[in-house]
């Protein structure tokens, strides 16, 4: 059973049949999954959890498939909430703690995503699915994709990481790069889903992907005993997670599993790509094209987020902030949450340690604050950011005394 009631457009409100094939509303506003919360009040309790798989589906009830035979997984979901015992305290925080997506099927958080988008397409009846991908998205979609049997057109930049670039290849997708960025490879798929009739699956232009990501603001509410913590901080590209988890979080209200507190939200991007940044340091509602955007945490580079506008909501309405690292501080930090907690992060991840190290320092963040890093990926996808020096022995060589 199904608790859907219909699609919503994020920016006018029109509603839309939640059972046809849908896209963007009229206005170019993303359509969002809505449920009868009441009803899923009524037939869903906390004790229903006690017994069900350690994956994200175990949220059966607040997630839009219909029918379990069109389920499309890979036992993704509940992954860990680890205390940074020793990065915590170290940067003046007590109660840090880092959610590790990077341990799911492709290694990272867009498999969440895919398996919801992915399952749904397949019980509309989607044959092609196309999108444009700085590389997880796609390697993730592709995963999926094979597995249900629908054809996947990925498009990417010509820089993105070869590890992804190989998991696309491996899985039977059709892959193209672009010399240029996301945004191009955009338009790419743009124009082959106007002329063939491709479901286009780009972020946020098919329903489906928020109510993947959004899991992760379930887990982290289970996770905490059904207590949320004080701040949560994302690394921000098209920023579907940030908006999943605010969503997540305002429907564990609406159905009594939590109380009226709201984590304040934290968007981190990189110096070299922060147009939500730039948008919140001037109090507007939606972002402006971000010209030359580079970095290495490469996720993340979306010079313009189609859900923009969301992600800002997000912030306003938990009286959280927006905050750029260097690519030189997130590689620092990759590498201190490595050394001192075992932890290889992504890159995008780990922003989110340098951005907390900063805030703490600016008095934002305190001592005591329950504070959550929403590590997004695997730092082994990303072998480029590692710069160790290592020696060589000859084979008659001792090793130095430590």
């Amino acid at each position: 059973m199904s608790y859907v009631t219909h699609l919503e457009c994020a920016r006018c409100g029109k509603h839309f049949n939640s059972e046809e094939v849908q896209q963007l509303c009229e206005c170019g506003g993303p359509l969002v999954v809505q449920y009868d919360l009441e009803s899923v009040k009524s037939n869903f309790h906390k004790e229903d959890l006690k017994d069900r798989e350690p994956s994200l589906w175990r949220y059966w009830e607040l997630l839009p498939l219909k029918n379990k035979k069109n389920l499309v997984s890979l036992g993704e979901g509940m992954t860990p909430m680890i205390k940074m015992e020793k990065a915590g305290p170290d940067i003046g925080l007590s109660n840090l703690y880092l959610k590790d997506e990077g341990i799911i099927p492709s290694g990272t958080f867009k498999s969440r995503g895919a398996t919801v988008g992915v399952s749904r397409a397949k019980e509309l009846g989607i044959k092609t699915l196309a999108m444009p991908t700085n590389g997880n998205a796609g390697a993730s979609w592709s995963t999926y994709g094979a597995r249900a049997g629908i054809k996947s057109v990925i498009v990417m930049p010509e820089d993105a990481p070869e590890i992804t670039r190989n998991e696309c290849a491996i899985t039977g997708a059709d892959l193209y790069l672009v010399d240029g960025l996301i945004s191009d490879a955009g338009k790419i798929v743009a124009r082959a889903v106007k002329n063939y009739g491709w479901f286009d699956v780009s972020t946020l232009k098919e329903p489906y992907r928020i109510e993947g990501k959004k899991t992760m603001g379930l887990e982290i509410a289970e996770q905490f005993n059904w207590e949320v913590p004080d701040v949560i901080l994302y690394p921000t590209g098209g920023g579907v997670g940030i908006i999943g988890i605010y969503k997540a979080l305002k429907e564990l209200q609406a159905i009594g599993w939590i109380g009226e507190k709201m984590p304040r939200l934290v968007a981190v991007q990189a110096t070299g790509c922060a147009p939500i940044v730039k948008a919140w340091q001037e109090k507007k509602t939606e972002s402006e094209f971000w010209n030359d955007a580079s970095t290495c945490a490469f996720g993340i580079t979306v010079p313009k987020a189609l859900g923009d506008f969301m992600v800002l909501d997000a912030i306003y309405k938990t009286d959280g902030c927006a905050i750029a690292i260097s690519d030189d501080d997130l590689l620092q930090a990759q590498a201190e949450l490595a050394a001192k907690e075992g932890a290889f992060i992504c890159p995008e991840g780990a922003s989110l340690y340098s951005a907390a190290k900063q805030l703490k320092k600016e008095g934002w963040l305190k001592e005591d604050e329950k504070v959550v890093l929403l590590n997004t990926g695997t730092g082994l996808k990303y072998p480029e950011t590692v710069n160790v020096k290592i020696p060589v022995l000859q084979p008659d060589e001792d090793i130095p005394k430590a």
